[in-house]
């Protein structure tokens, strides 16, 4: 199976209690972000530029465990700034587990080896590791040598341990399609569980603007994708991928990837901060969100990325007919 048995029994689970419910608007993935601070200056990364007054604030453990409890969603994404920086990080982990959360761990990698024995191998806990090349180009990206060879160091210990091991890869305007085929047949190698590709996040705090694309260039770079979806387990839905390439359309649910940081509930989403929310409730309840999405705000006409569009194939917005068996024979494959 493309995932763990217990994570696609557990959302499937939940999807289903919420549609029964009635529920129009449910979280899918909590994307929590304990502090922003970052050992890297990555190019395209938004955080450290902006949320440059607050880089040195936290969340305490009690502040992300109640977060993740008024939020409900089943699978927590601890991002950042370097999440393998928050001194609370195993204790967090731990908690979250126990209390049944499914954790993709996103990090540069830098820190695995170093604090690896803080957390446990369960089917539950991923490290998700950023790499968006091969080493000279992966190194470029991030503005420091030798972050590749530290995080290839970091994905063998994990394996080593017992860990499941994805990685998520940032297309660029730049990016050479060849090279990350290249680096995904490497990364096969490594003995990794999984991968994630999306196109870049056009953060409005980043200037260099010239590393973006528009729609039609995101449809052009991904319209070889099939192939690479044949030959590796990639964790991109094979209906988000459709959209990438232009096969279809999707409505954006930003609400289904809803982010926590230390100034509150992000909205209205991961890239876009017109405003923290105190409650997971006030966001969805006090966001305009039929204002946002592709042809209502200018800041979303070449948004493609997975955080605002994936739980739309996942939740079946847009739905085609054969949708469903897509889906599952993605999952069970």
């Amino acid at each position: 199976m493309r995932f763990p048995i217990s994570l696609t029994a557990k959302l499937s689970g939940y999807v289903l209690m919420n549609k029964l419910r009635g529920r129009e608007k449910f979280p899918l993935v909590m994307m929590l972000e304990p502090l922003h601070a970052c050992n890297l200056t990555c190019t395209g990364c938004g955080r450290i530029r902006e949320y440059k007054e607050t880089i040195r604030e936290m969340l305490s453990v009690e502040q992300c465990l109640a977060a993740a409890d008024d939020c409900g969603a089943p699978i927590v994404s601890i991002c950042g700034g370097e999440p393998m920086i928050y001194p609370h990080l195993g204790e967090l982990v731990s908690a979250l587990l126990d209390r049944g959360k499914h954790i993709y761990l996103c990090t540069n990698g830098m820190f695995i080896q170093k604090r690896l024995h803080q957390f446990r191998p369960s089917s539950s806990f991923f490290f998700n590791v950023h790499i968006d090349g091969l080493e000279e180009t992966h190194d470029l990206c991030v503005e420091r040598k030798g972050v590749f060879q530290a995080a290839v160091a970091g994905i063998r210990a994990a394996k080593a341990a017992g860990f499941l091991v994805c990685t998520n890869t940032t297309i660029y305007s730049e990016t050479d399609m060849g090279e990350i085929e290249a680096m995904l047949d490497y990364l096969q190698t490594l003995g990794c569980d999984g991968h994630m590709l999306s196109p870049a996040y056009s953060y409005q705090a980043v200037q260099v603007k010239e590393i973006f694309m528009d729609r039609s260039m995101i449809r052009e770079k991904f319209r070889d994708v099939d192939r690479l979806f044949r030959k590796f387990k990639l964790h991109s839905s094979p209906i988000y991928l459709e959209f990438l390439k232009g096969e279809r359309e999707l409505t954006c649910t930003a609400w289904g990837n809803p982010t926590y940081n230390t100034q509150g509930w992000k909205g209205p989403c991961y890239l876009m901060t017109d405003g923290h929310h105190e409650r997971f409730e006030h966001l969805i309840d006090r966001t305009p969100w039929e204002k946002y999405g592709y042809g209502k705000d200018p800041r979303c006409e070449n948004c493609m990325v997975h955080c605002g569009y994936e739980p739309s194939a996942a939740l079946g917005v847009n739905r085609k007919l054969g949708d469903t068996l897509k889906m599952m024979s993605w999952v069970l494959s």
